[in-house]
């Protein structure tokens, strides 16, 4: 049987996206391939959660026994919040940063504020939140007991510079982006280059140091090929998985350089299509890029589209 993926992109009005963001959010969702009404069901609305004047990131779904519960990153806040099935906002985790004063921070492009906090999260194997703290330049796993574990910090001797975005493989390998370079730290220099890195056994290595703005990441349903996109040129680029977890073989997947509207490819999925119930939640926020997670539970029978606006976005 012939398989079939979906390449579902998150950038605010991109014209070809599956929502256009508008100052008053209008219940229409565009679909430029019929295929989109397995993931997302035809009837599907969508409903505002919060509006909060911050930049957001880091979307991430839980289960938890039957239900289960969402977290988003409100970066410059230095928090992650929860949103709880009934809609109940929460703090999830906060103090991410811990830097004794903003001397070590970023400051949002354009913006008078510090990109405190966490920027991508994702789960392991073990369902634990492994998210990347963006001006702490680490990647950060939140133990069961509330503990946090450091996995990474410094490649080459320096230290990373602001981690964006990060993925699982299956055999337990993580792949991350970090898309600043030569950040000046209180301790010393950062890493002199934006790069793609891959954690495997406790080591750091880098992957590529090619693309000028790497940000989000994803796998194939058969990890065979491995997307990367490349904000500053509008471009996702796609490469071979090596036997050992390397990349190799980069090709343009997808070039967005003449579309003109506002946004970049920032977050990404991938879904492999399959006769199954449609996705029952999807969620998207805008910092400034849409990004999406979804549930897949079948003991959730919400065919909205939630989301959350962000009013101060900056590029990150």
């Amino acid at each position: 049987m012939k398989k079939y993926w979906i390449f579902l992109l998150c950038a605010l009005n991109l014209s070809f996206g599956l929502l256009r963001a508008q100052p008053t959010i209008e219940q229409t969702i565009v679909r430029l391939d019929p295929s989109l009404d397995s993931i997302v069901a035809p009837d599907a609305k969508l409903e505002k959660l919060t509006e909060r004047n911050s930049s957001f990131e880091g979307p991430t779904w839980f289960h938890d026994g039957n239900t289960g519960y969402f977290i988003f990153s409100d970066v410059p806040g230095n928090i992650i919040y929860k949103i709880a099935h009934d809609g109940r906002i929460s703090v999830f985790l906060d103090h991410l940063f811990t830097g004794k004063d903003n001397s070590d921070a970023v400051q949002a492009l354009g913006q008078n504020y510090y990109m405190l906090g966490a920027n991508g999260t994702t789960l392991d194997r073990q369902g634990r939140l492994v998210y990347c703290e963006y001006s702490d330049g680490q990647i950060v796993r939140l133990e069961k007991d509330g503990g946090r574990t450091v996995l990474a910090g410094r490649f080459d001797g320096k230290r990373l510079n602001g981690p964006n975005d990060l993925v699982y493989k299956s055999d337990g390998s993580l792949y991350f982006t970090d898309s600043r370079e030569s950040a000046k730290r209180s301790d010393g220099e950062g890493v002199p280059y934006k790069g793609l890195y891959l954690l495997k056994d406790g080591k750091v290595q880098l992957l590529t140091n090619d693309i000028s703005h790497p940000n989000g990441l994803a796998f194939t349903p058969d990890e065979k090929y491995f997307y990367a996109n490349n904000t500053d040129l509008k471009t996702i680029m796609k490469y071979e998985v090596q036997p050992d977890d390397t990349i190799a073989n980069p090709k343009v997947f997808i070039d967005m350089s003449d579309d003109k509207a506002p946004g970049a490819p920032d977050g990404m999925k991938v879904e492999k299509l399959r006769k199954v119930p449609a996705v029952d939640v999807i969620y998207f926020l805008t910092s400034p890029f849409i990004e999406l997670s979804w549930t897949g539970s079948e003991n959730l029978r919400d065919p909205g589209i939630k989301f959350i606006v962000n009013n101060n976005p900056a590029k990150s």
